[in-house]
């Protein structure tokens, strides 16, 4: 198959940018060209381009296609409904057996004939977030003013241009030509293919695949930490900007002046990687070294020396900034800062973020006595926890907050505790986030995140498959790794409750609390799956009983899937689904058939013996209300040989109707007695 290769050339595409860009590009081009079949599709991007290349069908074979439309008797606009989606007219159709026929024909096409007519208005559609005008004589528009179109196929151009009506789409058109490095290999050279192209950057300088690009980063800056006996702190968003702000990465090292030394480590860190693209190293025992490690994007035949110089006095003048923030933010007391947060808008309809800190002291202290942390300690942290985002550094730095708190905390010398909790109460901020395993942390955090979730959801501000502005799944999880983590033994409900009671002040009434739990009860079901566990049990258990300790739903779960794991389980599993079948059908008969079983009508031994074993199902659900969960499956598991035998030697469908019914609510109290401890019509497998 030949060979199809199309890069499109253009002024600096912003990093954040590119990687979504050659997945459109590839999506895109397969479905303009999916009649060429294309596959072996690889992509490519970086600061002046995107590419694709692509094995494709030499042509596409003729093609004769008839496709019967409305009745002649529909009405107008179904005709020109069906004309519409075939791009006909109705000149082209015939009357056959009362229908409109329309006959499609398609002559052979060279593939290069396709491609050049599908390709001008895929670009001239192209789903840039942002995109540009430049220039004049065209309505074009590209994310930067796009330079060359490069489009080879099997080593030939493809021709075309983006001219369209009276828009000379700025006098661009297909080539042979691409460009090196700006300053390196300035000006044009031909290519000839995908693997010429590649090969050809980089002689001019440019690493087409960022791939490539991010392991010259990785490598050469491990390296020239190494040298010094430093590590390069871990930072992989940063590595993959980096690489989408390079061609051809040279990894450089700078020192920080001795006099910035002294300031918070996680400020040093945020003011290089937000300003400036900086990598920050740390020293052997984990301290901040008087390095940064950096990319440049050229090689000086100095060496770097003057590109480094540049370097360190740009980091000078940010760290005097931060350094500004540090000492002035730390003349007036945390404390004295919670005042002004009645002035910072939370949320239009939920009020300040002083209205929140009255909340989360509330809430605080309701949580703090079932985690075991001390009442007035944990009010004092909660009542501090919002207090660093009216102060210069979290202002300048907003990813800094909870950090800059902390500091302050302790600079004003309150307990480590409560500090540690004004840090701690955003975490987990991520899946690899640590949770908080302090009490004082614990109560906080999850009084932040409960609040949360009852304020949007009150709102109607939930989460929805576009999008989730608010982070509110985020939250949920973090709620359930830190009640799963730390091993709670907490009743959501009635803190779900008291949350909402909170919001009363600023006039919004919460939904039920339910809503909250069946939110986090499904954010738990996603994470067992993602864990490779059996979230069906979860769900099926759930569904049982919507239980609000997340420890003890597991452990139940878990005796489950351990009882499904076993022969017996499974084979129990088995009789319930044919149980619940015969029901479901019969139901519709002269359903349901849900009263007591008559136990003068049980004639067959396997029925009383079934009937019999049912008798125990009450001792089960003790065993459960006692958590005793692994004797409970054990128990139920006793019910497989008498439902296995009453299959085998009971006709349930007897010809005499008081028995049929009978023995039909015997199957009926099957099913409600397992479903009392987990919904079995949820489980999979």
């Amino acid at each position: 198959m030949p060979e199809f290769f199309l890069e499109l050339f253009s002024e600096e595409i912003p990093a954040r940018m590119q990687a979504r860009a050659a997945d459109d590009l590839a999506r895109l081009t397969s479905e303009a060209l999916v009649a060429l079949s294309p596959t072996s599709i690889c992509t490519f991007h970086g600061p002046r381009r995107i590419a694709l290349g692509a094995r494709v069908a030499s042509r596409v074979a003729a093609l004769h296609t008839t496709e019967r439309g409305p009745r002649t008797s529909a009405p107008e606009q179904a005709l020109a409904g069906f004309l519409r989606k075939h791009s006909a007219t109705r000149e082209q159709l015939r009357q056959e057996s009362g229908y409109w026929v329309l006959e499609k024909s398609a002559p052979e096409r060279a593939a290069a004939e396709l491609i050049a007519g599908a390709i001008p208005p895929l670009l001239r559609r192209f789903p840039w977030p942002k995109s540009m005008r430049w220039g004049a004589g065209s309505d074009f528009t590209w994310v930067r003013p796009l330079r060359r179109i490069t489009c080879i196929l099997d080593g030939e151009i493809v021709p075309f241009d983006l001219r369209e009506g009276n828009d000379d789409g700025h006098g661009l058109a297909a080539s042979n030509l691409t460009e090196g490095h700006r300053f390196h290999a300035p000006g044009a050279f031909p290519v000839h293919s995908r693997a010429d192209w590649q090969s050809g950057l980089r002689r001019h300088s440019v690493l087409a695949d960022a791939a490539d690009r991010r392991q010259v980063i990785t490598d050469g800056i491990a390296c020239l930490a190494t040298e010094h006996g430093l590590q390069v702190m871990d930072d992989p968003g940063l590595l993959d900007e980096v690489a989408g702000l390079v061609e051809w990465p040279v990894p450089l090292l700078g020192r920080i002046a001795p006099e910035h030394m002294d300031l918070p480590p996680e400020v040093m860190q945020v003011s290089m990687r937000v300003n400036q693209r900086y990598f920050a190293l740390r020293a052997p025992g984990g301290k901040s070294a008087p390095y940064f490690a950096f990319v440049a994007n050229v090689a000086a035949e100095d060496g770097g020396l003057a590109i480094i110089a540049g370097n360190e006095r740009v980091l000078r003048a940010r760290f005097a900034d931060a350094r500004h923030f540090w000492d002035l933010d730390r003349k007036a007391r945390l404390a004295a800062r919670v005042p002004r947060l009645d002035h910072v808008t939370f949320h239009a309809r939920l009020g300040t973020q002083g209205d929140r800190t009255v909340r989360l002291k509330r809430l605080a202290a309701l949580i703090a006595p079932h985690v075991r942390a001390p009442i007035e300690e944990a009010e004092q942290a909660a009542g501090l926890a919002k207090a660093d985002l009216v102060t210069g550094m979290v202002g300048e730095f907003p990813e800094l907050q909870g950090v800059m708190g902390r500091y302050y905390a302790l600079h004003d010398g309150e307990p480590r505790e409560v500090a540690d909790a004004v840090r701690d109460h955003y975490a987990p901020r991520g899946p690899n986030d640590a949770v908080p395993t302090a009490p004082i942390s614990i109560t906080v955090a999850l009084a932040d995140k409960l609040d949360l979730l009852v304020g949007f959801f009150a709102i109607g501000e939930k989460p929805t498959g576009a999008g989730d502005p608010y982070a509110l799944r985020r939250a949920a999880l973090g709620i359930i790794r830190i009640i799963r983590e730390n091993a709670l033994r907490l009743r959501l409900l009635p803190l779900i409750d008291a949350a909402g009671h909170g919001y009363h002040q600023v006039g919004v009434h919460p939904l039920a609390p339910g809503d909250i739990l069946d939110f986090l009860a499904e954010r738990l079901r996603v994470q067992l799956r993602a864990e490779g566990a059996r979230h069906d049990v979860l769900a099926a258990v759930f569904a049982a009983g919507a239980d609000d300790d997340i420890v003890r739903l597991l452990a139940r779960a878990d005796a489950i899937a351990a009882l499904l794991r076993s022969p017996e389980g499974a084979d129990l599993l088995t009789a319930y689904r044919r149980a619940a079948n015969i029901l479901r059908i019969e139901e519709k008969k002269d359903g349901p058939h849900n009263a007591p079983p008559d136990p003068s009508r049980l004639l067959d031994p396997a029925e009383i013996d079934l009937d019999h074993s049912l008798r125990s199902v009450d001792q089960l659900l003790r065993l459960v209300q006692q958590e005793e969960f692994a004797a409970a499956m054990t128990e139920l598991a006793r019910l497989r040989a008498p439902l296995d035998a009453f299959f085998d030697r009971v006709t349930v469908n007897a010809p005499q109707a008081d028995l049929r019914r009978n023995r039909l609510r015997l199957l009926n109290r099957v099913r409600s007695s397992m479903d009392r401890l987990a919904d079995f019509s949820r489980i999979e497998g």
